[in-house]
């Protein structure tokens, strides 16, 4: 039997109750007799099963940490220890059971068997929680989509490294119009079960990333449609670039900045359902320069032009 337990439960001296019981499950799930018919897998079992034992016991660890491995020899500690291990009481007044374990051990099970301030350790709970059936732990993965990905769907793959350090590569089918914070489940992705518990799920969460020119509202759409002063004074049919390809936006005369305009059922699709609506907003843009002519044109239509948008209502 190695002297060290803390280097037995592979963890540092300085470890808390939960990291000691972490460390032991783990080691527990890997070494079990039940799971593991290797060559000293028992005895590795029985050792780490002794670690735990003793580390998990306020009293006893406070012994082991005064006197290390032959901590037993010391009589108050030796006494104290055989009288836990037959009585199956102590500072804390509970009551042995025991119970069959797996493979013919016998667990015995002490509650309030821990010092004054300590947790009582039920081996029988323990071992329960450990080799008992339960589901696999679901997995979170976030895929982030530019919009016009989202829109249109599609595949993507992706690798996902599970707790343990195992990886699973995913084909994950993108359906057309996926909304952002939108979730897919794929039954069976997440982390294996124990017995019959079965696989956990992967859980995937889709993130649409905002784009300068384009951006998602719900299931509606909000893109810019940068236009000339003329054409916002006079009315045209402008082309502009949607999620779904290039569309043609008819601005009406008289239009301003900031105006949006309102593309009914040209937003998101949804499956099975009503699709979204984009909308234009408009974006009036001057030319950064102007040849003589243009500024001529402009000059006239200053003179001539009544309006004053400063008092319009």
């Amino acid at each position: 039997m190695a002297d060290d337990y803390y280097q037995l439960l592979g963890v540092a001296p300085s470890a808390d109750a939960k990291e000691i019981q972490r460390a032991y499950r783990k080691l527990a799930r890997k070494y079990h007799p039940d799971v593991n018919k290797g060559a000293g897998a028992e005895d590795t079992f029985k050792q780490i099963s002794e670690a735990y034992h003793v580390l998990a016991d306020p009293e006893s660890r406070t012994q082991y940490d005064r006197f290390g491995a032959d901590f037993r020899q010391f009589a108050g500690a030796e006494r104290e220890y055989a009288s836990r291990s037959r009585a199956g009481e102590g500072a804390g007044g509970g009551r042995a059971r025991t119970r069959p374990g797996p493979s013919g051990f016998t667990w015995s099970s002490a509650r309030g068997a821990a010092g004054p301030g300590g947790a009582s350790v039920d081996w029988g709970d323990l071992f329960g929680d450990v080799f008992g059936s339960a589901r696999g732990t679901d997995h979170q993965v976030e895929i982030e989509l530019t919009l016009d990905e989202a829109f249109r769907g599609g595949s993507r793959t992706i690798v996902v490294s599970g707790p343990d350090g195992d990886r699973q590569t995913f084909d994950v089918q993108i359906p057309a119009g996926v909304l952002d914070g939108q979730r897919m489940r794929i039954s069976g992705g997440g982390g294996a079960g124990r017995d019959d518990g079965g696989a956990g799920d992967l859980v995937i969460t889709f993130r649409v990333r905002p784009d300068r020119r384009q951006r998602l509202d719900g299931k509606d759409i909000e893109i810019d449609l940068p236009i000339s002063p003329w054409e916002a004074a006079l009315g045209s049919s402008v082309p502009a670039r949607a999620p779904g390809g290039q569309i043609t936006v008819r601005v009406p005369a008289g239009s301003s900045s900031g105006r949006r305009l309102r593309l009914k059922g040209q937003g998101m699709p949804q499956q099975g359902g009503k699709p979204g609506d984009l909308f234009a907003r408009v974006k009036i843009m001057v030319p950064p320069s102007l040849t003589d002519r243009e500024r001529e044109l402009f000059e006239q239509l200053k003179r001539e032009s009544a309006y004053d948008p400063r008092s319009a209502s």
